[in-house]
């Protein structure tokens, strides 16, 4: 019998394609994890265009006299949340506060606001691969 050794040969045969089914299954669940952070991260902008849409609505007369859009270069918190705030510092420190959540909570979040024809449309963008190219973004226009 020259059977000796067939036995050997099943068994790495069976490992072989054991082992691409392992690293198939790893990849697989790499894609899973990854598609599941980019669709958090799609939620994330959602609810901060809605957040920033609800504070516009709020402070009806900063919006009408155009605190909103575009958002003014180096806003920050103007400190007045405590004694009360006019509309316009209202406006400064939701611009101020929003963009700050953003840069917590999306990689290289950032959110931009435009007014025109009586609406308003508010933009994040933020990097999705983590590769410093800003390639993901979520839109919302809305009319307060």
């Amino acid at each position: 019998m020259n059977a000796r050794g067939f036995s050997l040969l099943e068994v790495l045969i069976a490992l072989v394609i054991f082992s691409f089914g392992l690293l198939a299954l790893a990849a697989l669940m790499a894609k899973g994890l990854q598609y599941n952070t980019s669709a958090l991260h799609r939620s994330y902008a959602s609810s901060q265009a809605y957040d920033m849409a609800d504070r516009i609505r709020a402070n009806q007369i900063g919006a009408s006299e155009g605190r909103y859009a575009p958002i003014p270069a180096g806003a920050s918190d103007p400190d007045c949340i405590s004694d009360g705030c006019t509309p316009a510092q209202m406006a400064q420190f939701d611009h101020w506060e929003w963009n700050a959540i953003n840069a917590a909570v999306l990689p290289a979040g950032s959110g931009t606001i435009a007014f025109e024809n009586s609406n308003y449309r508010i933009t994040l963008t933020w990097d999705d691969d983590r590769d410093g190219n800003a390639d993901d973004s979520f839109e919302f226009e809305f009319r307060p």
